[in-house]
């Protein structure tokens, strides 16, 4: 079997699709994985990081942009469109997985003219525009919020919760849940695949008021790469050690050790700190198209599981004193992490792959009774 997966960009898009990529390997080895993405977003590195091949289209991103740069990406559409159309021939192509973001409608558009079967994932609590676009050319919308289902034909939707890597899921445990024996606390601080400056400053500003902690707190902190050394040289000053990284590509290891995380809230963040039952601080980005991080933000603080902190009330001295009262309180800690538990989807892979083996059977007995007429 031959699929093809549209998702780059960022994390958000990448990493659940390479979760379904493993689970369809897992189900049958011998099935053939294409990722078709960009050269502008961070798809290359961790693709061949992953193992998985990628073929790169033209496409722009629409929403959030200039007049001028969103007439380049509707320009640009027709063209990516053209070069899906030879991705999908060459391919022999069985199934298109798109997960929204640039990079799918063409590969979508495309999959419809071809009449080849495809999928989509909308991962966040108010769907994108994308998603929206080629809804009605797709078989399955997977969903990770029952909230969601409002906006796409009922019949076609599965909440299945956002997919994560095997790798999160196999140290994950009940009695695992809660803060670390021992003395020392270990917080995790990153804000994406790119980085945060905005996190990374008030990070910096709070230094000097964590200080006195570094004897019983560990930091581990991604800054993306651009801001790497200013993150960095901030710590060595103030006399915290950390391990301050531009990108973790071992993020479930990581993420299992920590005892809070600091964190934008993206849809992937959201499920990567549920399934390993973590507590954060989470600080949507104020940027992000129908402001999508606030709401899946709001449905984690309102289960208990997270404290959010808005961008425009962020200050290194609040985010200082956030992060002390709640390592203050191990009993506050524990229930966090039970609540951030208690959201946990496990399964949504599995779940994803098979209604995928469905939709592709229903689409070859359909063709095998055409040609029966």
């Amino acid at each position: 079997m031959n699929i093809v997966i549209a998702a780059g960009g960022t994390g958000g898009h990448l990493y659940p699709a390479i979760a379904v990529a493993r689970e369809f390997l897992r189900r049958d080895p011998s099935t053939r994985i294409l990722f078709v993405g960009t050269t502008r977003g961070i798809e290359r590195k961790v693709l061949a990081h992953e193992g998985f091949p990628l073929q790169c289209i033209a496409a722009n991103p629409l929403m959030g942009k200039s007049p001028m740069e969103m007439l380049k990406a509707l320009i640009t559409l027709p063209v990516s469109v053209w070069q899906s159309l030879r991705v999908l021939k060459q391919q022999g192509t069985d199934l298109v997985f798109g997960v929204g973001g640039y990079t799918s409608p063409g590969m979508l558009m495309a999959a419809f003219l071809r009449r080849i079967p495809g999928v989509i994932l909308e991962p966040n609590a108010h769907p994108g525009l994308a998603n929206k676009v080629v809804a009605p050319l797709v078989q399955r919308i997977f969903l990770a919020f029952e909230s969601t289902v409002q906006c796409f034909d009922r019949r076609k939707t599965r909440v299945v919760g956002t997919p994560v890597r095997q790798a999160f899921l196999e140290s994950s445990s009940p009695d695992a849940v809660g803060i670390q024996k021992g003395p020392q606390r270990h917080l995790l601080i990153f804000g994406g695949s790119q980085g945060a400056k905005a996190i990374n400053s008030a990070v910096i500003e709070a230094l000097p008021l964590l200080a006195p902690m570094k004897d019983r707190l560990t930091i581990t902190h991604q800054t993306g790469e651009a801001d790497h050394a200013r993150v960095a040289a901030a710590y060595e000053q103030a006399g915290v050690p950390a391990q301050v990284v531009p990108f973790l590509y071992d993020m479930p290891t990581v993420l299992r050790g920590a005892d809070l995380v600091v964190a934008r809230s993206g849809a992937m963040t959201i499920a990567e700190l549920t399934v390993c039952g973590k507590p954060a601080i989470l600080i949507p980005l104020p940027t992000a198209i129908y402001n999508h991080q606030l709401r899946n933000a709001e449905v984690m603080a309102k289960a208990g599981g997270a404290v959010l902190l808005p961008q425009s009330e962020l200050t290194g001295a609040g985010l200082a004193q956030t992060i002390m009262e709640i390592f203050g309180e191990p009993q506050r800690l524990n229930t966090m992490s039970r609540e951030s538990w208690n959201m946990r989807r496990s399964d949504s892979a599995e779940l994803i792959v098979r209604e995928c083996y469905d939709v592709i059977r229903r689409r070859h007995e359909a063709s095998d009774s055409a040609r029966a007429l």
